[in-house]
This record gives C-alpha cells, structure tokens and sequence, in this order.
C-alpha cells in the first residue's frame, strides 16, 4: 500500500494505493499552524473511508509520498532560519545587484528589492580563485575564525557560502566549510559549488542562500513528519517531491532543502502528461491545478515536462530567483478562495489574495465575510451545499449570498446571479491569461494542446477556460481533485548532478569531457545502488548546457551518444542544438559552431510498475439522478440534470447544460458542451463554441 499526500494552502489532499493497484481518494483542512496535522487528519480519513483504524492502515504502507508548500510558505512569511551569506572579498553586494533588471526600468516608484539575506549578515573571505583554477590569493584562516567568531555572538543559525570561481577550483569553498564544523559545531551551512554547480555567481549564491536559511526548518519538519507518522504505525519510506518532478528521501531533502520550493506543483504535469497520452493520444497539454488559494499553470511539450533555472520567489527582479533547476510552473492568486472585491475606482477583481483555509470562504460558517469563487459557484447552483467534500462539510448558502451582496452587488448595482457570475468571469479571464503568457512564451499555441483541469475548483469554468483559448478538448481526470498527490503516486525517484566544463565544438577535448561524464555516470550508479535500490528498472540520462558563441544563454540539450567517441559524435551535438533553438526561438545558424557551459546527468529509478488514474468506485449510496436549478448566461436559471462520476459508463455522453459532481469536485458542463466518460474514468470535453 501506497500514500501520497500534498499540502495544499487550504486542502491536504491524500491519494491511497491499496495492494491490488487501486486508488482511493481523500482530502482534509490544511492546517497552517501545524500541517503535519492535516496529513495526520487525511490519513485518519482515510482510514475510516476504508473501513481500518489508522495503526492498521500506516501498517500496510512501503511508501509515503509527501509533496509540501511549508518551505516556500517559510519563504514568503519571513519564517526562514537567521543566516549569514559569506562571499569573496569585493562581491559583497552580489545579493543585492542581482542580475540588474527590473520589471518597469522607468517606474520609480517601486523600491529596490531587499537583499535575501540582509547585508549587515554579509561577510566578505578574504582570499581569491581564478576563473581557470589557480589561486590569485590564499584564504586567510584566521580571519574566516575571526568572521566565525563574530556569527557566534550573533546567534546565527545556518550559513551560506560562495566563493568566486569555486565551481572550478573548490578549495577554498571546503577550507570555510571545515572552519565552520570546528568552530562553530552543530550550525548547518551550505557550500553553492556542492549545491548548484552554475557559471552564473548571483544564481549560484542565491540558491546557496535560500537553502541555508531553510535547512533548520525542513530538517526539523522532515524528522517531525517521519517521527509522527512513525509513531501513527508506519514503517515503510518517506520519500518528499522535489522542484524537478521526482521524489527524493525525507533525509536528503533536509540536506538540501532548495529542492522543495515548487514540491507540490510540480507534480501535476507528471499526472498531466499521463491523461492527456492515455485519454487524448496528446504529447502537448497545459495543466491548470486550480486549488483554494493560487491556480498553477504548466505544460506538457512534445511529451516532455518544461523546466527552469530562473525560478523567482516573487516578481521577477523584485523577488528572489532560486537559480536551481525546477519544473516550469506559473502560479497566480486564483482559485477557489480567492476574494472578490471593488477597488475605489468601481472596478471588480478576484484574487489575489484568498480566504485560505482559516477563515475561508464565507459559505464555510468560519467567520469569513468576504466574497470567494467558491461563494460565487454556490449561489449559482453549480454546487450542492448539502454534498461538499462528499457531505462531510455543510455549506451555508446564505452566508454566500449575503457576503456577495454586501461586499460586489450593492457596491456595483448587480443582482446577486450577476455579481456571481461576474465573479467566476473575473477568476477565467486571469487564468486564461495565465495560460498564455506561459504557452506563447514557449512557443507553443493553447488551440493546440489539451487542456488538464485539476484540483478541486478546475470543473467550475474550465470549459470557459478552453473556449477562451480555442482548445477542442478539456480533461477532467477522475482524481483531478488531487491532482499533484496523484502525479507523486506516478514520480519516479530522481536525482541531478552538475559540472561546469567550458568547451567548444571546434576545440573539441574529448578526454576530459568523457573523464567528466564518467565521473557524473559513477554518481548516478551510486544513487541507483544507494537510494534506488530495488528500484524495478533505472535510467541515466546526459545533457550539455550549449549556446552560439557570444550568447548570453544556454540551452539543454541531450546527449545521446553518452560518450564522444568521434566528430561524428561531437556533430550530432551541434546537429542537436540547432535543432533545439530552432524549435525554441524558431531561429537558428546551422552553419556557427557552438558553446557548450555545462554537463548535467540525471537518473531515475521507477518505484511501481504502472500508472493509474482509475479511482476505486466508492459507496453506491446517493447515487441517484437529481436536479437542480444552475444559472448560466444568457440563460438564466435553469433545471439542470446531476449525475455522479460513479455512475457515468465508459463512453457515455451527456451535453450541457449539465453538472457531474463526486466527493471532491463539481464540473459544470456549459450549454453547447459535451462530455465523455473514459476508461481512466476522466471526463473527456468537447467544449464546443463560446
């Protein structure tokens, strides 16, 4: 048996496999005080829904999948760990200069971001390595023992590191390093060369510093989580989701803690990419995770998931960029919490702030008075208050309606059905342009690709959603409500290493660049020995980092030869990167050598022999077909037939106006829509004409 859980702003969704392959599914309150108590109170649900007590479940559990937003939610809130960032003498302002862009370059309005890690906890090493590898100047011990001395009587609780030039030479990096164990015990640091091998000092250093602040934290969480879940009766292996779309162990994520930023979205392309290949036969899709507090947008491309190295916390140039590898994920403030609200001027938004989970919605009867989304699907009749979350909570349908009218209908002289319908076109419009700004920005049209509708709130207006973007197709998956948790049950687990080795196609050392690789491929077999033992089959994967010359950025491209052996196979290198800017920038020159930065490997190691997204059916009680009345545009009120994912067949069609609702989420079905059940048990949509 199997778990997966991902803590969400305001669910804790929990995915369980049982031994015969089948999946159940389960949700609980995230708790933002202690949210291993939301995994503890899914679990608990999970058990009475399967008819055990929780000792007896956890018992028959090898796996426990955890993907988590409390790093992240540390980040935004302050909660990070007192750390000191120590840099080469003369490049103490590299946390503060960034990469010299803004967002608005004549808005001055908008003051200059804060340095991640405040500059009076910036100390500066004495001592300097050269780009090619030898030593300018020697570290000065006594100084750094000085420096060291100095964080002691300032009650610093973590260290970041980053030397100039240690991806090539990283002695100086490690002399700190052992400085810092002997002198100042028990304080956890971080050494960037170890960490995020990149050409690039201020992503390097960046990355260096979000992970330090973060290991007191999530070491503390990860021995917490393991030890309760332990004591609950679990035996088996906790694995975390990671930023790249794998898992990795508890005890190495706390380690490197940088890995979880992104830890739940990037889940749910994994689980994207499987609907949009079994249901659609697509290689191309964009997955839309609509959840309570944020709507997170990714994409499936040529069957590939896209990744990032300039992943920020925050605005771009106004935040902070992780500078680490990380599934591509856009997350805005919508989903199924955020506020509806008028700004002086008589202008309507949603989002982007939420109710979360404390207060939340006003319809929840927790003492939130602000109108949400899900305030507005309630007055519309798209969901059933006696039915939300399989009956287990009761909304107040009033509450809903009086929060709308005081806060949008009386401000903006609407009827109750218009302001909520105002409300949930607001919500679309943003996510539709959410949608394009990542799939244009990639090059790919949203006419073309499959729309992926997960979490709780994605069946309210995702038919809107596809019309909007001319999709001729939207999936609802069966387990769309938990999405990510489901691509975690799929994850493989997974693990990168990096070397940067400047290298051109025309002065070509094949020597050292397969020395290079050999020594990444003996990483990867140790992981595949270590971590991926008993894995049912393992894959190591090359890429090389590669620009034109005088470019400014690379792009990956793989290695398929693993090995360079001849020209033959350095060309087919270059033959691959054209080939690669072409397709990205619709662009290239076949007839320039290129540049290649840096080498990567990545291995994988698959857990479970086959994917699943077919949900075990549930208790055959209140199944039958009702009606209700919905309200749609231009239509008004209407008695609209509500069926149970349950009791839909394999490749029944049902055309809108319609509602299909389960336990865990209502899909609207607009006039003009049709929908088919699959045999994974999604909803395959035609979404017909706006």
């Amino acid at each position: 048996m199997r778990f997966a859980v991902d803590t969400g702003g305001t669910f804790t969704d929990l995915i369980v496999e049982d031994d015969d392959g089948g999946l159940h599914m389960f949700k609980a309150a995230t708790t933002p005080d202690d949210p291993i108590r939301g995994v503890l109170d899914s679990l608990e649900n999970a058990a009475a829904g399967l008819d055990i007590n929780l000792k007896q479940l956890l018992g028959r559990g090898e796996l426990f999948i955890h993907g988590t937003t409390h790093a992240i939610n540390a980040i935004v809130t302050g909660n990070t760990a007192k750390t000191a960032f120590l840099t080469s003498e003369g490049h103490k302002d590299i946390l503060v200069f960034r990469e010299g862009g803004r967002m608005e370059p004549f808005n001055f309005t908008v003051p200059f971001p804060q340095p991640y890690i405040p500059r009076a906890l910036t100390y500066e090493i004495p001592g300097r390595i050269l780009a090619d590898g030898s030593e300018m100047a020697p570290i000065n011990d006594a100084e750094v023992i000085r420096i060291i001395e100095d964080l002691k009587d300032k009650n610093i609780e973590s260290i970041a590191i980053c030397l100039l030039w240690s991806i090539v030479n990283p002695d100086h990096e490690l002399r700190v390093g052992e400085l810092i164990s002997k002198h100042l015990p028990g304080i956890p640091y971080t050494l960037s060369h170890i960490l995020n091998p990149s050409l690039r000092e201020y992503r390097r250093a960046s990355s260096a510093a979000i992970d330090a602040s973060l290991k007191p934290l999530m070491s503390d969480y990860m021995q917490n989580l393991s030890g309760r879940l332990h004591e609950s009766g679990f035996v088996g292996r906790v694995l975390i989701v990671t930023s790249q779309g794998g898992v990795m162990d508890a005890e190495d994520i706390a380690n490197s803690p940088i890995h979880l930023i992104n830890s739940g979205p990037s889940m749910a392309p994994v689980s994207g990419r499987y609907f949009a290949r079994i249901d659609e036969q697509s290689d191309t899709a964009v997955i839309a995770d609509t959840g309570g507090t944020t709507y997170d947008v990714s994409l499936v491309r040529k069957g590939g998931i896209p990744w990032t190295r300039e992943t920020w916390i925050g605005e771009p140039y106004r935040g902070h960029m992780t500078g680490f590898p990380s599934v591509d994920v856009k997350s805005i403030g919508a989903g199924g919490g955020s506020i509806a609200w008028v700004d002086e001027g008589g202008m309507l938004h949603v989002g982007p702030h939420s109710a979360g989970a404390v207060p939340g919605p006003a319809c929840y009867g927790l003492g939130g008075n602000n109108p949400t989304v899900t305030d507005a699907a309630l007055a519309l009749g798209y969901l059933d208050p006696n039915f939300f979350l399989g009956g287990a909570m009761e909304l107040d349908i009033n509450s809903a309606k009086t929060a709308i009218v005081n806060k949008i209908s009386n401000i903006m002289d609407l009827s109750l059905e218009e302001s909520a319908l105002a409300i949930i076109s607001i919500a679309t419009e943003n996510m539709v342009q959410a949608i394009v700004d990542i799939t244009v920005n990639q090059g790919i049209d949203p006419r073309k690709a499959v729309l992926i509708g997960g979490g709780g709130a994605a069946g309210l207006n995702s038919i809107a959603i596809a019309r909007r973007l001319g999709c001729s197709r939207a999936i609802i998956p069966e387990v769309g409500a938990a999405l990510s948790a489901a691509g975690a049950m799929m994850s493989d687990l997974s693990s990168q290493y990096r070397r940067t080795h400047f290298m051109t196609s025309d002065e070509f050392d094949m020597d050292s660049v397969n020395e290079l690789l050999n020594d990444m491929e003996m990483s990867c077999n140790n992981f595949i020995a270590g971590p991926g033992e008993g894995a049912i089959e393992s894959s190591i994967e090359f890429f090389a980092e590669a620009r034109y010359p005088e470019q400014v950025w690379e792009i990956e491209v793989p290695i398929k030869s693993h090995r360079f052996e001849s020209r033959n196979d350095i060309k087919s290198l270059v033959e691959a990167f054209h080939a690669a800017h072409q397709d990205i920038f619709a662009i290239n020159d076949p007839d320039s050598g290129i540049e290649v930065v840096g080498w990567t490997a990545n291995v994988k190691c698959r857990l479970k022999t086959s994917e699943s997204g077919v949900l075990v059916a549930g208790n055959s009680e209140t199944l039958n077909l009702t009606n209700r009345k919905a309200y749609f545009s231009q239509l008004g009120f209407v008695d609209v037939s509500v069926r149970r994912f349950e009791t839909m067949n394999i490749d029944e069609e049902i055309k809108g106006p319609a509602i299909i609702e389960s336990a865990f989420t209502t899909v609207v079905i607009d006039p003009g829509a049709i929908v088919t059940r699959r045999e994974s048990g999604s909803l395959s949509i035609n979404p017909g004409a706006i």
